[in-house]
């Protein structure tokens, strides 16, 4: 894909992995506009404000995107919440709504938005954003992993449905990635931010360009069941129960 002269939208882009990305397209050559709920936190780019668990909120940013952008061609969805989430405690089941409402529903939201315009124009890219949690769950998040399980699902099925159309849709399947101080302190082993945009760009930018984006770091996560190690990295990976209050 060429990442000089596209024009695109990154929603849930005001901080993180999203805020990183679009930076790195931007500076490759592309026109790239930042969408989410904080975006007074970016003064560098342009931005729209988007909530993608509000019907209305999502068709208004569409709208004011194509009336400023009128050559979008590639939408990004990176909009997620990632919550902790003891399955023992009945009140967990408001956590797993609110995620469920934000990474599954807001993904569909995004995409049902921006389908027409795309394939009225018979190109451009969608580029969706699971996790290596969705293939390889992490225990004290349940729900988050269902939820990149899901978005991993329907980016395969939205795929198949617009083969022909001339749109493309890409995943990107991030690890661990540390985008603040406090991150890493919690994670020691996640991927630096720039590392990971790296490799990001690298892989984006091929011709064919890959339809998962997979660096380095998270093919144990998504190759586990292949490769027989599934079982013992659940196990491994359980030990982090240990860190949800009452468990320790």
């Amino acid at each position: 894909m060429n990442l000089t002269s596209r024009t695109v939208l990154v929603v849930g882009g005001t901080s993180g992995i999203g805020l990183g990305l679009a930076r790195r397209l931007a500076a490759a050559g592309s026109s790239v506009v930042v969408g989410g709920r904080s975006i007074d936190r970016v003064s560098d780019l342009p931005t729209v404000p988007i909530d993608v668990t509000d019907d209305d909120s999502v068709r208004a940013a569409r709208d004011d995107v194509l009336a400023r952008f009128p050559d979008l061609d590639v939408v990004v969805t990176m909009s997620g919440v990632m919550p902790l989430e003891d399955l023992l405690d009945p009140g967990h089941f408001a956590t797993a709504r609110a995620t469920v409402e934000t990474n599954v529903l807001g993904t569909i939201r995004v995409v049902d938005a921006f389908t027409p315009h795309l394939v009225g124009r018979g190109a451009g890219t969608f580029v969706t954003v699971s996790s290596g949690i969705g293939f390889l769950p992490f225990p004290p998040m349940p729900t988050y992993g269902a939820s990149k399980a899901a978005v991993h699902a329907y980016s395969e099925a939205l795929r198949a449905q617009l083969a022909g159309t001339g749109v493309d849709v890409v995943e990107l399947v991030p690890p661990a990635v540390a985008t603040t101080p406090a991150q890493r302190e919690l994670n020691p082993a996640a991927l630096d931010l720039d590392a990971y945009l790296d490799e990001v760009l690298t892989l984006l930018g091929t011709d064919p360009t890959p339809a998962e984006i997979l660096v380095e770091a998270v093919r144990m996560h998504r190759w586990a069941e292949r490769d027989g190690t599934y079982a013992e990295l659940v196990a491994r990976r359980s030990q982090a129960l240990a860190m949800l209050p009452g468990r320790g």
